[in-house]
């Protein structure tokens, strides 16, 4: 067999094989499914959409799934990259048991999660019991809510960050030491621009997962309309109530909604990648 032909063969087969088989997954898992939710939109009016989109359960739905979900990835934002630094930059007792637990959040099954997670912050809980006598209520209320996606949220910026810590040479750091540059210098010149990607994309996939996340969530947040009824919760209650165009409405906005943050997202995502090309 010659070189040319060597070169010319692929382990896969050829482009349109692979992408076929692509666009069919692609199809049954992602499009077809959202094919559907639009063709059952269609007996809906703009009438319905205007009036489930200023409801004020539906307006409340949404701001407690948009700000818990936002407030939980901004946290995991940083407690992320701290897991990810020590887990790359240091050697201790258990520390494969220790990455192993973080992705416990992707086995563990959500509603377990949940019931895990009301009964050590109720108020007989483990930590409950400690800190309402403070004043400081964690289960049934959206500082609960943020927990439970905090919980869930964790391991998506954990995995985006570690493989670009490991590929970052400690050796630029330590002759930026030698050179006189501070700790914060050296993070943010030499070590931040090279972050930033990787947490962008950590962040947007928590906070994706924690706008569709039910199962962790529906036990602590109490399901108390207006203050901590989340808008899965609330496609679900319309549905039991055979309400089928109004939880389509609602899933219809929550889509579009999501889809343009996270739009947005990835258009900050790819900026920050040719700014630090540049």
């Amino acid at each position: 067999m010659s070189k040319v032909m060597l070169a010319r063969r692929r382990t896969l087969p050829g482009f349109g094989l692979t992408m076929g088989y692509s666009v069919f997954y692609l199809s049954l898992v992602v499009l077809i499914p959202l094919a559907a939710l639009l063709f059952n939109s269609t007996g809906l009016t703009w009438a319905t959409m205007i009036e489930v989109a200023t409801n004020p359960r539906v307006l409340a739905s949404f701001q407690v799934s948009f700000l818990t979900a936002g407030a939980a990835a901004l946290i995991d934002l940083v407690l992320g990259l701290l897991l990810a630094w020590v887990l790359v930059r240091y050697e201790f007792p258990g520390k494969r048991l220790f990455d192993a637990v973080i992705d416990l959040p992707f086995a563990l099954p959500t509603a377990v999660a949940g019931v895990a997670l009301t009964a050590i912050y109720a108020g007989n809980g483990w930590i409950g019991q400690f800190v309402e006598p403070l004043g400081i209520k964690l289960a049934y209320s959206q500082a609960g809510i943020t927990l439970a996606l905090m919980f869930i949220g964790i391991p998506f910026v954990v995995r985006t960050v570690q493989p670009v810590l490991e590929e970052l040479e400690a050796e630029v750091e330590e002759a930026a030491a030698t050179l006189g540059a501070g700790r914060w210098r050296i993070f943010r010149t030499i070590l931040l621009p090279d972050l930033i990607p990787p947490l962008l994309t950590g962040f947007a996939l928590a906070f994706a997962r924690g706008i569709g996340e039910y199962g962790s969530v529906v036990f602590i947040s109490g399901n108390m309309p207006m203050k901590t009824e989340i808008a899965p919760l609330l496609i679900m209650a319309k549905l039991e109530q055979f309400d089928y165009a109004g939880a389509t409405a609602v899933a219809l906005l929550l889509l579009l909604v999501s889809f343009i943050l996270l739009l947005i997202i990835n258009s900050l995502q790819r900026w920050s990648r040719k700014a630090g090309r540049a």
